[in-house]
């Protein structure tokens, strides 16, 4: 059985997820993907340890803190997507990388030539706890601020609130990334 909570952030709702002991999904109301590694069955429930310290992780990153703990964690999501989002959880708070270096690592990890930067963003973009685990920290090898499915204007207020944006980055007028 799958359990969510609320929790009000200054950038809107967020709805939480937890199999009863670990956080399986974070999301912003209404986002693209919304409640993806959730169960169909559940029922709502505020008095999960793991939603409380959700919730303390939370207010401390909103206070434009590094919360410097991560509630306990289980991804939902294929052997591929999973290694994306390990990788994005090792990002600091008030940095950036680009999918291209994610695409290079997982390369090299595999020992292969390559690495598909489109796969890595479809993982990036199917990431089902959202800034915890900080997929708005990818940006594009130019500086666009890509796609982000809470949207391009939380990403951009995420990155400015972790002192992260840089004068290069931009949001991109036209393209599949938005």
């Amino acid at each position: 059985m799958d359990y969510t909570t609320h929790y009000q952030s200054p950038l809107g709702g967020i709805t939480l997820a937890s199999d009863g002991d670990a956080l399986v999904g974070l999301w912003f109301d209404g986002q693209k993907y919304f409640a993806d590694a959730l169960a169909e069955q559940y029922q709502k429930r505020d008095d999960l340890p793991v939603f409380d310290d959700t919730r303390r992780w939370l207010d401390i990153y909103f206070s434009g803190q590094a919360p410097g703990f991560t509630p306990t964690l289980l991804m939902r999501t294929s052997d591929f997507r999973k290694r994306v989002w390990e990788i994005m959880l090792g990002i600091p708070f008030g940095h950036t990388m680009t999918y291209g270096q994610i695409a290079r690592q997982i390369a090299l990890e595999r020992g292969i030539p390559t690495m598909s930067t489109q796969a890595v963003g479809g993982a990036v973009g199917h990431n089902s706890i959202s800034l915890i685990i900080p997929c708005h920290r990818v940006v594009g090898a130019s500086g666009s601020l890509t796609g982000y499915a809470g949207g391009i204007d939380k990403k951009l207020r995420l990155l400015q609130m972790e002192g992260a944006l840089q004068p290069d980055f931009f949001i991109p007028t036209r393209g599949t990334a938005l």
